[in-house]
């Protein structure tokens, strides 16, 4: 299927490794114009190079968007050099475990800022600009976790993601008159070098044997490329119905009715 994104410009936070790169890579195969931005200059343009190999255009960006200069900075760079944005995906997160009684004040405040405040940031420096396009896709790429409870130790990480999916819902109202779809993505547990999942596998594999066999019923871990699969999708007109939707991607691991 020819989802329609040659030539569209998408940016995405987090791009220089795992889901975020992924997303990048599938968005350029499908002949989107690729703006990516990480804190990590090195990864950074190692991810450039990946993707420039599909033969897009790609721009890498080094700025940590929890930083409004460095939102700005990058912004207006990627608008400058393609004067519109078409496709934003918000995946810039990270995580600090610990039981609830145990977290700071920091803990949050690193977190939120991280997972929430950063994206705020990101989409209000883009929002003008798909406002005056009268078009334009928005997801943010939150958890399972952030629809239904993930256990002890993860409630900065659950406040964070659950605050993404209802972020998303209401600016989806608020700019469904004027022609800018927003979602959200919901990945389950996801497996790619270097990631949290594959270091515990690598660590404790029957352990991991034992968790995939109990809780991910498709039996092994998802991809990044599934991920982008159902990002691709979203980003595209062929979705032009979907709105204010979290769309879960977990091969059946969550148990949340809705």
């Amino acid at each position: 299927m020819d989802l329609g994104l040659k030539d569209k410009v998408a940016v995405i936070t987090g791009g220089s490794r795992g889901i975020g790169k992924g997303i990048a890579l599938g968005l350029a195969k499908e002949g989107c114009r690729v703006a990516v931005c990480a804190r990590n200059e090195d990864e950074l343009m190692k991810a450039v190079d990946e993707i420039k190999s599909i033969g897009t255009e790609v721009l890498g960006i080094a700025g940590d968007i929890t930083r409004q200069e460095d939102v700005d900075r990058i912004s207006e760079e990627i608008l400058n050099k393609y004067n519109k944005i078409d496709v934003l995906i918000n995946n810039v997160g990270g995580n600090k475990r610990n039981l609830f009684e145990k977290t700071t004040l920091e803990d949050w405040e690193q977190i939120i800022d991280l997972n929430l405040l950063s994206h705020v940031k990101v989409t209000q420096a883009f929002l003008p600009a798909m406002k005056e396009q009268k078009s334009g896709s928005v997801i943010f790429i939150s958890s399972i976790f952030g629809r239904e409870s993930g256990g002890a130790t993860l409630s900065i990480y659950n406040s964070s993601k659950s605050a993404m999916i209802s972020l998303a819902k209401v600016m989806a109202t608020e700019l469904a008159s004027i022609g800018i779809r927003v979602n959200s993505v919901a990945p389950g547990s996801i497996r790619f070098p270097g990631g949290s999942w594959d270091k515990r596998c690598i660590a404790d594999p029957q352990g991991m044997a034992e968790f995939v066999k109990k809780e991910l019923p498709i039996g092994r871990f998802g991809t990044v490329e599934e991920i982008a699969n159902v990002v691709c999708f979203l980003a595209s007109d062929r979705a032009s119905l979907v709105t204010g939707a979290c769309i879960n991607a977990d091969g059946g691991q969550s148990r949340s009715l809705i």
